[in-house]
């Protein structure tokens, strides 16, 4: 129906609910809604009478009560004696560690491959091809179980590096020895410890902190600094150079801070049976880590792929003739507006990669779903508490990642004026 000025609206039909277009997506919406909501009675109805005939009540205290299991990857301290919820937070800390570089390498390698597909060299654009191909079309479980075999099967055990003439040498200039049982890398120590601020049974050292001040302090500086060097180019027409700046901002505080701390590395060593002296990675978490890497690296490889070829072929054209190298003008000119096209599909992925962490469970790896999941589930026979926590935490912190990344995304869409 259509409206007129000056004209007479017609009196209110219950007809005009659905012939009406003005009432009809009310109308819509409200079935819509009603049809859902008695849906989600009936489930939360069925769910009851379940409890009931069970015998069961539903209750998260048995959060609270002792775990009575242990975990091998541990952020915090963890014993058998602490509460199903502190197993929890222990579970979730080891979710997002792996989901956390998982992610920087997906990132790194995806990059790499996605303009290495596009390499005007035949060779290494079909090798960059054949990696994408297998990756895509292998399901992820399938990798991590590849690679646990690798790592279980064909990797030499730690005494393998015992002796003058050991049959298995460390690499990356003797810093990293691969095992069977664990990726034994270096450590970082200080000489001068200032010692650790404690919070509880946990503590933070304090030179973590102070590095952590200092990094934020140069951060606030650079963006001061950016603002300035903008207000002195729309008044001048000239932008200062401020890039040298930049980098004292950053590299001489935290060279002085790691020369008065004593900042060094910690080599492994084999003393015994193990490595001592560095960090002994689970190969369950290096095994998850890897897999997850390389699979979500495959997809991100495409959307950078897309995301390069959508920027105009005059855009490169213009850069050449300004005597720019291919190099220069990927980093330069390419990718900054390729970034636009990048990021949805990239957020998708991260999200991806963080709830396909759940797999860990194939490796052994206690994660969120090991913990929460696994173990506190079956000790405790709270089937349907535990899936719904641990639904509501995957829940929130895939809106963290969200929300985080479209943040940024808005910050290199293009602004209309």
């Amino acid at each position: 129906m259509v409206d007129y000025p000056g004209a007479e609206q017609p009196p209110f039909r219950l007809s005009m609910l659905i012939y009406d277009q003005r009432y009809r997506a009310i109308t819509i919406q409200v079935v819509v809604f009603i049809l859902v909501m008695l849906a989600i009675a009936g489930l939360v109805r069925n769910a009851v009478i379940a409890f009931e005939i069970a015998g069961k009540t539903f209750s998260f205290d048995f959060l609270w009560r002792r775990a009575g299991y242990d975990i091998p990857q541990q952020l915090i301290p963890f014993t058998s004696d602490d509460t199903h919820l502190r197993a929890t937070v222990v579970g979730l800390l080891n979710t997002l560690l792996v989901s956390f570089f998982g992610c920087i390498f997906a990132t790194i390698i995806g990059v790499a491959v996605g303009v290495l597909r596009l390499s005007s060299n035949w060779l290494v654009s079909r090798l960059m091809t054949i990696y994408v191909e297998i990756f895509l079309n292998v399901p992820l479980l399938m990798w991590i179980l590849v690679f646990l075999a690798i790592f279980t099967d064909v990797l030499p055990p730690p005494n393998a590096y015992r002796g003058e003439n050991p049959a298995a040498s460390m690499i990356l200039f003797e810093t990293i020895a691969p095992t069977n049982r664990y990726t034994a890398i270096p450590s970082l120590s200080l000489s001068n410890d200032p010692g650790v601020l404690p919070l509880g049974r946990e503590g933070i050292n304090i030179a973590v902190i102070v590095f952590a001040l200092v990094f934020l302090a140069a951060l606030g500086i650079r963006r001061q600094l950016a603002r300035w060097a903008s207000r002195e180019q729309n008044r001048t027409g000239k932008r200062p150079v401020t890039w040298w700046v930049q980098i004292l901002l950053f590299v001489v505080p935290f060279v002085w801070l790691a020369w008065h701390y004593g900042l060094h590395l910690n080599r492994p060593e084999l003393k015994g049976f193990n490595f001592v002296g560095g960090i002994n990675l689970d190969n369950s978490f290096v095994v998850l880590l890897v897999a997850l890497s390389l699979y979500t690296a495959a997809f991100i490889a495409e959307a950078v792929r897309a995301g390069v070829m959508a920027v105009s072929a005059g855009q490169t054209e213009a850069a050449y003739s300004l005597g720019l190298r291919p190099g220069r003008t990927m980093t330069l000119v390419v990718l900054p507006q390729a970034l636009r096209v990048i990021i949805p599909p990239l957020i998708s992925q991260y999200l991806n990669l963080t709830k396909n962490s759940s797999l860990a469970i194939a490796v052994g790896y206690m994660d969120l779903r090991g913990t929460l999941g696994g173990t506190t589930l079956n000790q405790t026979g709270r089937e349907m508490e535990c899936m719904i926590l641990m639904m509501l935490i995957y829940l929130v912190v895939s809106l963290i990642i969200s929300g985080a990344m479209n943040l940024y995304n808005r910050r290199v869409a293009l602004k209309e004026r």
